[in-house]
């Protein structure tokens, strides 16, 4: 009889375990309610995102963070109820990232995301970056020296940037400013889409991007050398070429009368004709058309630089471009490709 109750008993208790464990695995596992927190903008040198739970959450339980196009990411713990997201490696600029975050998150004790929400996010254009690379390639008027081991061509380091041509004028070098989108750096870029079959926007997009890395990979540096062209308003009226940083031409011009100025200032080259028929309306109303006019280099809007046949050059009496002789503007337009800036002053 004895031995009857103790079996019993040992029965008794194998029924209570087996009946009590689903509900104490049922209350190991946990639910949390999940919300997320973006930037405005992403950057390699902060968060992609965070995760807020509704109770305390351990980073290491986390599956990965879904990203397209992939990246490497790792959690970090902020707070008991709290993690953030960071990339392993560098972003691409000028790309759009989809990630996919949870609503929900069941952890028993490894964690599982639940209800996906995609989230759109850009990286902001690098304009020191651009500027490094473009450098180095050598489409800008600078050197940039790496301040740092730079194992890779393409990826971002520390450097100092320095005029490469002292003879340039202060027209031209007033106007950079590192991390700017100024003039010289957009039209440096402008000169690179063109040469690289890309269109000629001026602004860095995902494909010129990876354009740009993969020439600083193979040091597909400029073929050509960097020219600019200024136009002095003076008396008279001059075009001097900079070749190669050196001043290497200068002829006599006619700039735009006082009812269609040539506008001051300076632009990019971003249109060129062997010859084209140029035509359109006179001050007073009336029709032109000029058939055969050579070597045409269009800098803003309507203006360009090109030769045209008149008996005197060196004061106001185009319509706004630059004229000069057929023999000055042959000599001219070989060093004027997209993306040469092309300065008009007083």
């Amino acid at each position: 009889m004895v031995r009857l109750f103790r079996l019993l008993g040992v029965l008794a208790v194998v029924t209570l375990v087996a009946t009590l464990m689903p509900t104490l695995g049922a209350m190991a596992a946990s639910t949390n309610r999940v919300a997320t927190t973006l930037p405005t903008s992403l950057s390699s040198n902060l968060p992609l995102l965070r995760l807020h739970f509704s109770a305390p959450t351990s980073a290491n339980s986390l599956p990965r963070l879904s990203s397209k196009p992939a990246l490497t990411t790792k959690w970090q713990q902020i707070g008991p109820n709290e993690v953030q997201a960071v990339a392993l490696g560098a972003l691409r600029p000028a790309t759009v990232y989809t990630f996919r975050t949870p609503t929900t998150v069941r952890c028993a004790p490894v964690c599982t995301f639940v209800g996906l929400r995609s989230h759109v996010e850009s990286v902001a254009t690098n304009l020191t970056w651009e500027a490094q690379l473009l450098a180095q390639l050598h489409y800008l008027p600078l050197t940039f020296t790496p301040t740092t081991t730079q194992s890779d061509l393409s990826q971002q380091v520390n450097g100092t940037f320095t005029w490469s041509y002292p003879d340039l004028p202060a027209s031209l070098s007033a106007q950079w400013r590192l991390g700017s989108d100024n003039v010289i750096l957009h039209a440096a870029l402008m000169t690179f889409q063109s040469q690289s079959s890309l269109p000629v926007t001026g602004e860095a997009d995902a494909t010129t991007w990876a354009r740009l890395a993969t020439a600083a990979l193979a040091n597909n540096r400029d073929p050509a050398a960097y020219n600019y062209v200024v136009v002095a308003m003076g008396q008279p009226e001059t075009l001097t070429m900079y070749v190669a940083g050196h001043a290497t031409f200068r002829a006599l011009v006619n700039t735009g009368i006082s009812v269609s100025p040539t506008a001051l200032g300076t632009y990019p080259v971003y249109l060129r004709y062997v010859t084209q028929t140029m035509s359109g309306t006179n001050p007073d109303g009336s029709h032109y058309s000029d058939p055969g006019i050579p070597w045409v280099s269009y800098f803003n809007g309507g203006d360009a630089l090109h030769g045209f046949l008149r008996s005197t050059y060196g004061w106001r009496q185009s319509l706004g471009c630059v004229e000069m002789t057929f023999a000055s503007a042959k000599t001219v337009y070989p060093h004027t490709p997209i993306g040469t800036l092309v300065t008009v002053r007083a």
